[in-house]
């Protein structure tokens, strides 16, 4: 049984909605999603891709993703990837799915010319980040994440500078 890996097509959107449903479930966030079908295509594979999704595969079924885009260091002075999620399902746990799809982001890091990939997890995750530092990663302790949405995103949009 060998696991493969694929880049998404629009047919995948079905699959690819279950994973992050299957994904914030075990995250415990089910309450958060609001994405669809529809705004997944449209971001996905529409006229301006935002993000790209790799496909693992046993056995022609799929059995977890890789959900990824760009981001710049301006540092480095070159792009990186970022991954935003990661899914195998449970039964296919152990397989080599997950290192397979980090291996492929790996290696579309470097054929990209790109500085770093990267991506968060959560803190009481300890399966995975035990995974993540088998495979060398480490973490980015000295930074603090910040985000800005919902109605404080509106509020920064229509601020005035200060005078």
């Amino acid at each position: 049984m060998s696991v493969t890996i694929r880049e998404a097509v629009p047919s995948d959107i079905g699959t690819i909605h279950a994973f992050i449903l299957a994904l914030a479930d075990y995250e415990k966030l089910s309450h958060e999603v609001k994405a669809d079908r529809a705004s997944l295509n449209k971001y996905l594979f529409g006229p301006r891709p935002m993000a790209e999704v790799l496909i693992a595969e046993n056995e022609g079924r799929a059995i977890g993703f890789a959900l990824f885009f760009h981001n710049f260091s301006t540092f480095e002075g070159r792009p990186g990837l970022y991954l935003e999620d990661l899914f195998v399902v449970p039964e296919a746990r152990g397989l080599g799915a997950g290192k397979a799809l980090l291996s492929r982001l790996a290696q579309l890091a470097l054929e990209r010319d790109c500085a770093r990939l990267e991506w968060w997890v959560l803190d009481w995750n300890e399966p995975s980040i035990a995974f993540y530092r088998s495979l060398g990663a480490r973490p980015m302790d000295e930074w603090t994440v910040q985000r800005v949405d919902g109605d404080a995103l509106s509020a920064l949009a229509s601020a005035r500078p200060a005078r």
